[in-house]
Order: C-alpha cells, then sequence, then structure tokens
C-alpha cells in the first residue's frame, strides 16, 4: 500500500456500494502530482495523487471532489473546491483522490469509507 508508481489502476469503494469501481490515474512522482487534474476539461474516474496532504485548485477549469486518505486508505475528509482556491493540509492524509465535483457522493465515497486502489 501507498508504493505505486506513475500509471493506471482502479479504485475500489468499500461503503455503501460495496466493491463499486471506477477507473483510476495514479499520479506518484513530482512531475506528475503537479500537473494533477490541471488543463483539463474533465477526468475518467478519478487521479490518486501519493504522497499528497493538500492541493490547490489555482489555473483548473472545473470544480472538483477531494478526498483525502490516510495511511490505511480509509477517507479523512471530502470537499468540493472550486476552481481558483487552496485546500487546507489534513494532518493524517497521506493521499489525495480528485475527480469532477458531485462524482464521489454517487460513488458512495465519505469520511470513514475505506477504499482500495488496484494497479492494472
Amino acid at each position: 500500500m501507498g508504493r505505486w508508481r506513475d500509471g493506471r489502476g482502479r479504485l475500489v469503494v468499500h461503503g455503501e456500494r460495496d466493491g463499486f469501481s471506477v477507473p483510476l490515474e495514479i499520479a506518484t512522482s513530482y512531475r506528475a502530482r503537479t500537473r494533477g487534474l490541471l488543463g483539463r476539461d474533465f477526468v475518467d474516474g478519478a487521479l490518486l495523487l501519493s504522497p499528497a496532504g493538500s492541493v490547490h485548485t489555482f489555473r483548473m477549469r472545473m470544480p472538483i471532489d477531494v478526498a483525502y486518505l490516510d495511511r490505511g486508505l480509509r477517507v479523512i475528509a471530502v470537499r468540493t473546491m472550486k476552481p481558483g482556491r487552496l485546500g487546507l493540509p489534513r494532518l493524517r492524509a497521506r493521499h489525495v483522490l480528485e475527480t469532477e465535483a458531485g462524482a464521489m457522493e454517487g460513488w458512495g465515497v465519505r469520511a470513514g469509507v475505506r477504499v482500495e486502489i488496484s494497479v492494472e
């Protein structure tokens, strides 16, 4: 857990919709984390930034949902951020998930839910 490389995988949500999964982009290098969702109009699934404890939405084109994950991949908090905002760092956060605004609610991602990352 937490030893991924840049690439693709699946995000599996263990909550109300147990076993629900979506496509996932994994960004672990400094370059990939810095680029994130900048310049995109949409995202297919979600983006995992690791390691990360906070994010910003400067120069983004769309509002996003942000989920802060602890070391065990349990969701600490979920926030919706408009473009041009700076998110506060979360003390226990080790990873951050980003996706289009509103998607995480539909997936059942909320505080306390555990997620799983499977690499393709």
